[in-house]
């Protein structure tokens, strides 16, 4: 769940929009509140046409009345007649923490001109991006010159485990206590339903990835009459937030790693780092043990080498990119572009998106407080996931001292929502596709399009006709497939194939070609 999509959003006042008053005794409780809509100056809103503005909600819902804070909002407006008009379509791009004021973009993706019938809308939730007030606690606290995440040492464990603790301390000391308090997945879900009303629609149309589809069970579970037509990419498992969702992501991602290393084998012609899935494997560990004694340049040691190879665990469509910089990283003993690549899966020097996902994520759900615990189930996991399960361990080791109350996950109960449309690959990493089966089980108006053997998480649309189709379709008349008996896929295409390198290397300018 850690993948986020970051931009920066600058809002000039413009207008103010009227807002049509909810139904509902318990909705006309609250306050109704109006978005004040201006110029967007991030590039690519404005050749979207875009518009961007601010919303009110309520810091804590129990006080509806009380202190606001402000949601960052973007909006690419119907294409179509207004008799052709389909209403709102509201996106999350994941994390949590992910900025989603993109997202407003992501209609003309859609196959056919279908996403063209409806009001894209990008959000940063309350505590991302642009929304005010936005969480930090130490900005470079993922930079460079960590320790090694594998605790071999007692040193290195409490070394990590004091860093852990000062940044939920500098969490705590450095943010207001209310936000920390209300900032959990229920007070997201409350806030879209804000957005809904702002913009006088009776229902939502939603596109979740990742995180995003939490969102969208929690919303469908607790506002379903609100729910029109639902897409939800690569799905969270609702029986495992958050502690055994990491932990199920570790021996994920390790699987996928290894695929990578097959894949970069096949391709030894372009790569020169060996013919054989173990052999390719053997130089990636030989540089984890060179950059544990001497960071690469002084910067690149073995977390650093962890997090920007995590990504060939997450999509396919970077493999390429990977490959190019391990070769060059150990043929030529090229640093600079695995320093670049760092940083810019990274963000380097911004903790924004770390911030909100550990404030939500640690207050979800009360995660356990024993670090023999921790260290047990690490331990184990470790002898099975070697690479990134203390990666991800430590990531979430503020857990440990988080400083606000934990709450209780919503029981996620799909039986009112009317449609959803899923997908999923079967190999996805960071939501193991286990978790769209079993959120199509709790949700009878929902059928999944599966990817058998695909390995990219979060992608669509992204140029896969079968799936892309279907999406179209559904957003444009509600066409969804049959659904079949038992706990499986309704429909499956066959994913996106593998990448091909070209016979020469890309050139370094590929790292402003990242793809999102």
């Amino acid at each position: 769940m850690r993948r986020v999509l970051t931009t920066a959003l600058a809002v000039a006042t413009l207008a103010s929009v009227a807002v049509t008053a909810p139904a509902g005794a318990a909705e006309a409780a609250q306050p109704a509140e109006t978005i004040t809509w201006g110029a967007c100056t991030d590039p690519a809103l404005i050749s979207a046409g875009a518009e961007c503005g601010f919303l009110p909600v309520p810091l804590d819902y129990s006080r509806p009345r009380g202190e606001k804070i402000q949601l960052a909002l973007s909006r690419v407006k119907h294409k179509t007649s207004e008799a052709q008009y389909q209403g709102v379509m509201l996106t999350n791009p994941g994390g949590p923490g992910g900025s989603g004021l993109l997202l407003a973009t992501r209609g003309p993706r859609v196959p056919n001109h279908a996403g063209d019938a409806y009001d894209w809308v990008g959000f940063d939730p309350r505590g991302v991006g642009s929304s005010k007030p936005a969480l930090s606690c130490i900005p470079n606290y993922m930079d460079y010159n960590r320790p090694n995440y594998v605790p071999t040492t007692r040193e290195l464990e409490k070394t990590w485990l004091q860093r852990s603790k000062s940044y939920a301390d500098a969490c705590a000391e450095k943010n207001s206590r209310a936000l920390l308090d209300n900032i959990k997945t229920t007070d997201t879900v409350k806030d879209m339903d804000g957005i809904r009303r702002a913009l006088g629609a009776e229902q939502l149309n939603f596109y979740g990835y990742s995180y995003g589809t939490y969102l969208g069970q929690v919303y469908g579970t607790l506002f379903p009459q609100h729910v029109r037509r639902m897409v939800l990419d690569s799905t969270v498992d609702p029986r495992n937030v958050w502690y055994q969702a990491n932990l199920n992501q570790d021996l994920a991602y390790d699987v996928n790693l290894n695929i990578w290393f097959g894949w970069v084998a096949s391709h030894d012609d372009v790569y020169h780092l060996g013919k054989t899935q173990a052999a390719v494997k053997q130089v990636f560990d030989e540089q984890l043990k060179k950059l544990a004694a001497v960071p690469a340049g002084g910067y690149i040691g073995p977390d650093e080498l962890l997090d920007v190879f995590n990504q060939a665990s997450y999509y396919q469509l970077r493999w390429t990119l990977l490959g190019d910089a391990l070769a060059k990283f150990v043929n030529k003993g090229d640093w600079q572009t695995m320093k670049g690549l760092f940083e810019s899966f990274g963000g380097r020097g911004d903790d924004n998106s770390y911030a909100v996902y550990l404030a939500v994520q640690c207050t979800d759900v009360k995660w356990p407080q024993s670090w023999q615990q921790w260290k047990h189930d690490n331990w184990r996991t470790y002898q099975k996931a070697p690479y990134f399960t203390w990666q991800n361990a430590w990531f979430n080791g503020p857990c440990l001292f988080w400083p606000a109350k934990p709450g209780k996950p919503v029981k996620v109960d799909g039986k009112k929502v009317p449609s959803v449309l899923m997908i999923g690959e079967t190999l996805d990493a960071a939501t193991p596709y286990e978790g769209s089966l079993e959120v199509r089980s709790r949700f009878p108006g929902a059928r999944l399009i599966g990817e058998p053997g695909g390995t990219s998480h979060a992608i669509t649309p992204r140029g896969n006709a079968c799936v892309d189709n279907r999406i179209a379709d559904y957003l444009a008349t509600g066409a969804l497939p049959d659904r079949k008996p038992g706990r499986t896929a309704d429909v499956e295409c066959a994913p996106l194939p593998l990448p091909v390198p070209p016979p020469t290397p890309p050139a370094a300018a590929a790292l402003s070609r990242v793809p999102a």
